[in-house]
C-alpha cells in the first residue's frame, strides 16, 4: 500500500515538471496575454517600392520653367509677328505671286527673259489690276499691297517693252511716262510713288517698290497682300538697312543709300534719320555719327 503511494507521488512530480518546461518553451507571442497584445504597437514591414511610371511627364526645375515663361513673354510682345491667316483679301494677287516665284530669285535677281516668255500671264494680271482699283471699303493693308504691286508689276512691263536694255535710265523719262491705265485714269510710276504711296505715311514703302536697278531694294519674290504687307515691309527694311552693299554702318559713321537723302523727309516723321535707322540697324548708331551717301548703281537688276 505504501509502495503504491510513492509510485503515484513520483508520477505527479514528473507531470508537473513537464508542464513547467512546456511553459518555458512557448514563444513570446504565445505567452502574451490579451491585454498585452492590445497595448503592443504594430510594426509595419515596408513593401518594396514600385518603379515609377516612365510615362508621367517630368516636372522641370523652377528656374527653367521661369526661363521658358520669360521667353514666351518676349515672343508675345514682339511687335512684328508672322501674318495671321484668315484675312479676306479685297484683290487676288496670286497670279503675280506665281510669276515672281518663278522669275525672281530669293536675293531679288530678275529673269526678264522668263517674264517675257510669260508675258501673256503678266498682261492678264495687269488687266485685272486695271479693272479693280481700290474701293472705299478696302482696308489700308489691301490698298497698300495693291499700289506696291502696281508699281512693281508695271515697272516689269516697262522693262520688257524696251528689253534688252542695260538700265532703266536707257528709257526716256521712265518714271514720267503715262503708259498704264487703272480704271478710267492714266498713270505714271511717279504718280503711284509720290502721289499715292508716299502720302500713306509709311516710309517702308521705299523698301517695297523696285526701280529695276542694282542699288534699289531687292524686288521681293512674292506678291504683297493685305495679310503679309506689314510683315514683309518690316523684313525688307531690316534686310536693306543691314545690307553692306547698300549701306555701310558703324557706330560713328554711316555711308548710306541715296534713298535716304532723296526721301529724307519720309524717314524723319518720328525723329532724326539716325533714329529711324536705329529701329532696324544691328549696329547702334550714335546720334552725332557722320553721314555720307554712296554712288547709286542704275544697272539692270538681272
Amino acid at each position: 500500500m505504501r509502495n503504491l503511494f510513492f509510485i503515484v507521488l513520483i508520477c505527479v512530480s514528473v507531470a508537473c515538471g513537464g508542464s513547467k518546461k512546456a511553459i518555458q518553451n512557448t514563444t513570446p507571442e504565445e505567452h502574451t496575454t490579451t491585454e498585452e497584445k492590445e497595448n503592443t504597437p504594430t510594426v509595419t514591414v515596408p513593401i518594396e517600392e514600385k518603379a515609377p511610371d516612365t510615362t508621367i511627364e517630368k516636372v522641370e526645375p523652377e528656374e527653367e520653367i521661369e526661363e521658358v515663361s520669360q521667353q514666351q513673354k518676349e515672343t508675345v510682345v514682339t511687335p512684328k509677328e508672322e501674318p495671321k491667316a484668315g484675312i479676306i483679301e479685297a484683290f487676288n494677287h496670286q497670279s503675280w505671286n506665281d510669276l515672281l516665284q518663278k522669275h525672281v530669285s530669293a536675293t531679288g535677281t530678275v529673269h526678264y527673259i522668263g517674264f517675257k516668255q510669260d508675258y501673256f500671264v503678266l498682261k492678264l494680271y495687269l488687266e485685272a489690276l486695271s479693272k479693280n482699283i481700290p474701293a472705299e471699303n478696302w482696308s489700308k493693308s489691301d490698298v497698300l499691297a495693291y499700289w506696291i504691286n502696281v508699281y512693281n508689276a508695271f515697272t516689269i512691263k516697262l522693262i520688257l517693252d524696251n528689253y534688252p536694255i542695260k538700265s532703266i535710265k536707257d528709257i526716256k523719262d521712265p518714271w514720267d511716262l503715262r503708259f498704264f491705265k487703272l480704271g478710267s485714269k492714266w498713270y505714271t510710276l511717279n504718280d503711284v510713288e509720290h502721289r499715292i504711296l508716299r502720302k500713306m505715311g509709311d516710309p517702308r514703302i521705299h523698301f517695297g517698290i523696285n526701280c529695276a536697278s542694282i542699288s534699289c531694294p531687292s524686288l521681293l519674290n512674292k506678291a504683297f497682300t493685305a495679310q503679309n504687307v506689314d510683315h514683309e515691309l518690316e523684313k525688307l527694311a531690316i534686310n536693306f538697312i543691314n545690307d553692306t552693299k547698300r549701306n555701310t554702318i558703324t557706330a560713328n559713321s554711316v555711308q548710306l543709300s541715296k534713298i535716304f537723302t532723296w526721301f529724307a523727309k519720309d524717314f524723319k516723321t518720328e525723329g532724326s534719320l539716325i533714329h529711324f535707322l536705329n529701329k532696324y540697324s544691328r549696329i547702334t548708331i550714335n546720334s552725332n555719327a557722320k553721314k555720307s551717301f554712296k554712288k547709286y548703281n542704275w544697272s539692270l537688276n538681272e
